[in-house]
């Protein structure tokens, strides 16, 4: 971005500015751009499943909040962009600025809203700021799209945890089941969501959050998973269906000591509904 005959403290003085007097200096970390007006997002933030819910956190979208998050975005997106000669400066330095007005105007819970495919994540409708930055109007395009993705995915999440759950009162081998077939449909899930070479981080982070809408606590939930995976998912490389389902048994194995029951002929209809979800 051009800096308007400013200078950062660390630029050395030119021979004008010797000769015309003290020079401007500024500290873009005190200029009241978003990312300085609001905390910045946390490393552990997508951790905890209650921090992301939508039913805990409200979301009210109509046509005058996508003008308006239109508005604000276009507002911060350089008129000259970096570019690779630039390596992109500007357009990173942009996406952080519409990163800090999304978690401002939406909460914590809306910061994935840039979790693209590249990534590992469900976002298709971003990738990074050096692909994505363009001009104000297709990048707030953009950006209320992917927002609008995020928001949906995790909509889907929700019901979907909510439908594989195990009822409260199972019985241990029941139990076993219901995580073992609860395992198999995220992590296909996950393959399914377009992510890339991360895909299997993207699983193992959504069957935790599963877990702990069960009850768990995220360290054991944490532990359970690591322990099923254990490496077993690669980059680049989708899992044979015998792979997926050895993890989902040695998952329910690990949570309740019990083998998923084999007969599935009481739970069709239960199989059939997850099978076409």
């Amino acid at each position: 971005m051009a800096n308007h005959g400013l200078r950062t403290e660390t630029d050395e003085p030119s021979t004008v500015d010797r000769e015309s007097g003290p020079a401007l200096t500024y500290n873009r970390d005190t200029l009241p751009f978003p990312e300085n007006l609001v905390p910045p997002a946390s490393p552990t933030s997508l951790r905890n499943w209650a921090d992301l819910d939508p039913t805990r956190h409200p979301f009210t979208w109509d046509e005058d909040e996508e003008a308006r998050l239109r508005t604000l975005v276009r507002a911060w997106v350089p008129p000259v962009l970096s570019g690779m000669a630039g390596r992109w400066q500007g357009e990173y330095w942009c996406e952080r600025q519409i990163a800090a007005i999304i978690r401002g105007r939406y909460g914590n819970w809306a910061q994935g809203w840039d979790w693209c495919h590249r990534h590992g994540g469900p976002i298709g409708s971003w990738v990074t700021g050096a692909s994505s930055v363009t001009t104000p109007d297709e990048t707030a395009a953009r950006v209320v799209a992917a927002l609008l993705e995020w928001r949906q995915w995790l909509e889907g999440l929700a019901q979907r945890f909510a439908e594989l759950a195990p009822p409260p009162d199972a019985t241990a081998e029941d139990r076993s089941w219901h995580l073992e077939r609860a395992c198999v449909r995220l992590v296909t899930l996950a393959l399914d969501s377009g992510a890339e070479g991360g895909w299997y981080g993207q699983a193992a982070l959504v069957l935790r959050w599963f877990l702990t809408t069960t009850g768990m606590g995220q360290a054991e939930a944490e532990q359970a998973v690591e322990s099923a995976i254990g490496g077993r998912f690669k980059s680049w490389v989708t899992p044979e269906q015998t792979l997926i389902d050895s993890v989902a048994d040695d998952l329910a194995v690990g949570l309740t000591g019990r083998a998923p029951y084999r007969d599935h002929r009481e739970r069709a209809a239960l199989e059939e509904h997850h099978d076409h979800y």
